[in-house]
């Protein structure tokens, strides 16, 4: 609910844009950025102002080329991107970040429980892999998203859309082993149903069936927060479609949009700098 208290707290009007990271927001995630090489030319741009300009092209949706001026230019911007999104630099800062927030709030840092799903979306003339949906009736990509039960990011993983739920989700669940070794439980959809994703893992995959009196939309326990997650993100217009050529791409932006909730949220709090 906005209050003039929360108005204040979430106001970003002092800033050159809206997407450029505060002091408070820098501190949080400048331990986590790569150092800058002890030799050959020093760096013109700082990493801050790269993200920053990242964090435009991705609230934006605008191309690399549309970069304003007072950013750093589109060559260097998306090098830099591209850098980072080969040495899966965006997924280990959300990795951080994820842990630093449950134990903010008074979590353990690694979850026991997570939710999982997915939501296909439309490509453009980029090219890529993409498939077609056959449910939904779009020819795109399939983003799939394992969440915590309070709607962090733990592992994102786009594909062809044409890539069933019960196939998709294991790797999903596999490669959730790596970062988050204690989850023990998943709640899924009907889609996940099946001995594929139950015997991928040692996660047991519970799979929450809507009721069978329901008429309409309804707010589904458990499930719930992966659909929040989803409408977090979407607010970013890079994300409105699959743009990208790769789907490496593709998952870096998506973890792009995650490290972006995090890092305000841990920036907004009192007690951030004890988080690491």
């Amino acid at each position: 609910m906005w209050t003039p208290t929360t108005r204040r707290q979430h106001s970003r009007a002092g800033l050159r844009y809206e997407t450029d990271l505060t002091d408070a927001e820098w501190a949080v995630i400048e331990l986590l950025m790569p150092r800058p090489e002890p030799r050959g030319r020093p760096p013109v741009w700082t990493p801050r102002e790269i993200l920053n300009a990242i964090f435009y092209v991705l609230r934006g949706g605008i191309a690399w080329r549309l970069i304003p001026k007072d950013l750093p230019p589109r060559s260097t911007t998306f090098g830099y991107f591209s850098r980072w999104r080969d040495t899966g630099l965006f997924g280990r800062i959300n990795h951080h970040l994820v842990l630093a927030d449950r134990e903010r709030v008074g979590r353990e840092a690694s979850p026991s429980a997570a939710v999982l799903d997915s939501k296909t979306v439309k490509t453009m003339e980029s090219g890529g892999p993409r498939g077609y949906d056959a449910g939904k009736k779009v020819k795109g990509r399939k983003r799939q998203a394992l969440v915590d039960t309070d709607g962090r990011a733990l592992v994102l993983d786009p594909q062809p859309a044409d890539v069933q739920d019960r196939d998709g989700a294991i790797p999903v669940l596999r490669l959730s082993r790596r970062s988050f070794p204690f989850i023990v439980k998943a709640f899924a959809d009907a889609g996940y149903a099946g001995d594929k994703p139950a015997s991928a893992t040692i996660i047991a995959v519970e799979i929450v069936r809507k009721p069978p009196d329901q008429v309409g939309f309804a707010v589904h326990p458990r499930r719930w927060v992966v659909e929040r997650f989803f409408g977090w993100i979407s607010r970013n217009r890079r994300l409105w479609r699959d743009a990208e050529a790769t789907l490496a791409s593709a998952r870096a932006f998506l973890y792009a949009a995650a490290v972006m909730i995090l890092v305000r949220r841990l920036a907004r709090s009192p007690c951030f700098s004890n988080a690491f």
